[in-house]
């Protein structure tokens, strides 16, 4: 182990004015536009809050209501349904509705952005194989960094809160919606394009018409992995201030508190469960739709 000596390493002064360099020009940053950045996101924080207050007043026998027909609508399934009526009862029964309504709130609002976002940036990706080659990269430092890094810089920018929250979930969650929309694109059948080309539609038209319908069922394999990983990435989200299901675990993991930890866990499982399930049935739905109008 002695070739380990002789490597050539930076001096540890020049690692500690490295790092006191980059915190302060950070932190400079974060002085002069944090206010304007914080400005700029005030009115997703306003949409943040006024869904989840939306959620919470609303009597619970209604938005299970709509919750089960949004569900029944998405899949067409009694069975499913009824299993979405029954987890979220046992929710409310053992007191966790108000923490439950609060994630979905964050989840659905973090799953829209992601979606928002990295659909179009999945096309950019199919139609350019220079985009493709800067953007890969990024995806694969944003899939491999720990979890715990994305709350640093955004705390330091923004404090601690909701949108420094929203801005982390999404970062974490984004990448599979990206990847899976590029290769979907990318997978659908050149003859069928060349075809469409034949007839005379736009490049637009053939994104709308062909590569986006032919390419939905990986993206919405995508959207499925976004929405775990954000699940994934809410009890991390609380340790800055994101209210929900995760606060009672971290508050359950310091205090040693096994059943609230094991409950709010649980809770969190359904969600998940139930996120999966929904949009895994209308992905195969649209898929027969798909076929039966193709055919």
């Amino acid at each position: 182990m002695s070739w380990l000596t002789e490597m050539p390493q930076m001096s540890r002064a020049d690692m500690l004015t490295l790092r006191q360099t980059l915190d302060g020009a950070y932190r400079t940053f974060s002085r002069q536009y944090g206010d304007s950045i914080e400005a700029f996101f005030n009115p997703l924080l306003q949409f943040l809050i006024g869904f989840e207050r939306l959620l919470l007043t609303t009597p619970w026998w209604l938005v299970l209501g709509v919750i089960t027909a949004l569900v029944y609508a998405a899949s067409r399934s009694w069975k499913l349904s009824l299993g979405v009526v029954v987890a979220l009862m046992l929710i409310g029964w053992f007191g966790m509705w108000e923490d439950t309504m609060r994630t979905m709130s964050i989840i659905m609002v973090c799953t829209l952005l992601a979606i928002a976002m990295g659909i179009p940036i999945g096309i950019l990706m199919a139609a350019s194989d220079r985009a493709r080659s800067v953007i890969t990269p990024v995806l694969d430092v944003m899939q491999t960094m720990p979890a715990f890094v994305y709350l640093i810089p955004v705390v330091m920018l923004l404090g601690i809160g909701r949108i420094p929250g929203v801005i982390a979930v999404v970062i974490y969650a984004i990448p599979p919606v990206i990847r899976l929309t590029n290769l979907g694109i990318r997978l659908v059948d050149k003859e069928v394009l060349e075809a469409a080309t034949a007839y005379g539609v736009s490049p637009l038209q053939r994104l709308l018409g062909v590569q986006l319908p032919l390419a939905m069922p990986n993206i919405m394999a995508g959207i499925n992995q976004t929405i775990m990983m954000a699940l994934a990435m809410v009890v991390i989200a609380s340790m800055i201030g994101v209210q929900g299901l995760g606060q009672p675990v971290l508050r359950s993991i310091t205090n040693q508190y096994f059943t609230l930890g094991l409950l709010n866990g649980l809770a969190i499982v359904v969600l998940a469960i139930i996120f999966d399930r929904v949009s895994q049935a209308y992905a195969r739905r649209a898929q027969r739709h798909m076929g039966v109008r193709d055919s």
